[in-house]
């Protein structure tokens, strides 16, 4: 019998997740987008493979993974700093990868970054869900995180390998910026809160997951000290539970909740490479 073609997990790592592009407008029904943290990450990998740029991929967290594949196929690797080894041939990461059937694949642990995102041609193939391949970690909708024996169907290659010889990929700063709209409820907060979330750094908590990055640093001092009934919550909203500390919400993080939002920042995509301890500053459309 004739096994399809598929991606076999030798050794899973740290978290690595099957992620496309998410499953938008299923919010108000409590299911946020998900997806892969970096899309633009995601999307460079795909069209180095000619895949879609919708196509799902491999999500790759920190300590890296080793992969054998089943058919003669095309991979690239995009972003964090890893190495490539595809059997006893280096690879880059930025650079389209073609591999004879039966290759093992070992994505080393990052040197600098976190996240690494691998596109195979045709795409992995899972079931989707609400439209999606796409892992969510926090509501359990789409593929479980991988674990070392599992075998990830692959679709069958729709386009050509990019006509590239190598793509850069810029390392992650030391020091993030992060614009922030502030709102809804910075009512709810002093000035003093205000001034020391623009004026001072903060840095990445240890604690932090595809649902949302910590923040350690000055508390955030809040003028209203009732409850907050539960209300909708966005990509990039910053709220501030009771110790006083941010937390930034990040791809799968809930719809709704109970803890004031302060501020929204506009672009998170840089959060998928902070280690902890990175230094984050934020700044406002006034300062």
């Amino acid at each position: 019998m004739t096994h399809p073609a598929a991606v076999e997990v030798l050794r899973a790592g740290a978290l690595t997740t099957v992620q496309d592009l998410g499953r938008p407008g299923w919010a108000h029904l409590g299911v946020p987008r998900s997806g892969a943290l970096d899309p633009a990450a995601l999307r460079l990998a795909n069209r180095l493979v000619g895949n879609p740029e919708h196509a799902a991929g491999l999500e790759i967290t920190l300590s890296g993974c080793t992969l054998r594949l089943t058919r003669a196929t095309t991979v690239a690797v995009t972003r964090a700093e890893v190495t490539v080894q595809a059997g006893v041939r280096p690879g880059d990461t930025g650079r389209p990868l073609s591999v004879p059937a039966g290759t093992v694949l070992r994505i080393g642990p990052a040197r600098r970054g976190v996240r690494s995102w691998l596109a195979v041609a045709g795409g992995i193939d899972v079931p989707p869900v609400l439209g999606s391949r796409a892992t969510d970690t926090l509501s359990g909708l789409g593929p479980s995180p991988l674990r070392d024996g599992d075998r990830l169907p692959l679709g069958e290659p729709s386009g050509t390998p990019a006509p590239v010889d190598l793509t850069i990929c810029p390392a992650p700063p030391p020091e993030l910026h992060l614009m922030l709209r502030p709102g809804p409820r910075d009512d709810w907060f002093t000035p003093t809160a205000l001034d020391r979330l623009f004026g001072t750094a903060y840095t990445v908590s240890p604690v932090s997951n595809r649902v949302g990055a910590r923040l350690a640093g000055a508390t955030l001092p809040r003028a209203v000290t009732g409850e907050l009934p539960s209300e909708g919550i966005v990509l990039g909203a910053v709220q501030v539970p009771a110790d006083g500390q941010p937390l930034i919400f990040l791809a799968d993080h809930p719809t709704t909740g109970g803890y004031p939002v302060i501020g929204v920042v506009t672009d998170v995509t840089p959060l998928a490479q902070a280690r902890p301890g990175t230094t984050v500053r934020f700044h406002g459309p006034q300062r």
